[in-house]
């Protein structure tokens, strides 16, 4: 359910992404400074201001379908872990295992607590996956031994 989640939100996110192009970026960056009656001279929104005047459109393209691949994966995923598919516990467990080690140097830079939670909740879903794997292997093998009918 996880896995479905972070899929649905990510492609709430491209889609939104997709409602932008072809509009002017700059002026709704603006009206959305204003909105929030924030100083667009201040720091925080200059960054913002600028970091908007940066994005293109092609760019924009990019993210959006970089997020729907994303989307599609998770959702893919979900799938795979909801219909008890060995694949879907592999890409689990890989998938997971990648952002540990950028996590642990994360925490490493700068600890939080934040940071120390996400780190130990990636930890578990990765061991939790190892171990559906490790046990699907040996019901595999004592199916092969004929131990279990």
């Amino acid at each position: 359910m996880v896995e479905a989640f972070k899929g649905l939100v990510v492609l709430l996110a491209a889609s939104g992404l997709l409602a932008l192009v072809h509009r002017d970026l700059n002026d709704l960056a603006g009206r959305l400074v204003s909105y929030a009656h924030l100083n667009p001279a201040a720091h925080y929104p200059h960054i913002f201001l600028d970091a908007v005047s940066q994005l293109q459109q092609p760019r924009l393209l990019w993210l959006a379908a970089g997020a729907a691949l994303y989307a599609a994966v998770r959702l893919a995923e979900a799938y795979g872990l909801w219909t008890d598919r060995a694949w879907a516990e592999w890409l689990a467990a890989l998938s997971g295992g990648l952002y540990v080690p950028i996590e642990i140097a994360e925490l490493l830079h700068r600890p939080t607590g934040l940071g120390a939670a996400v780190l130990a909740v990636n930890v578990a879903v990765v061991a939790v996956m190892v171990k559906a794997l490790l046990q699907r292997r040996q019901r595999a093998r004592n199916v092969r031994r004929g131990d279990v009918p």
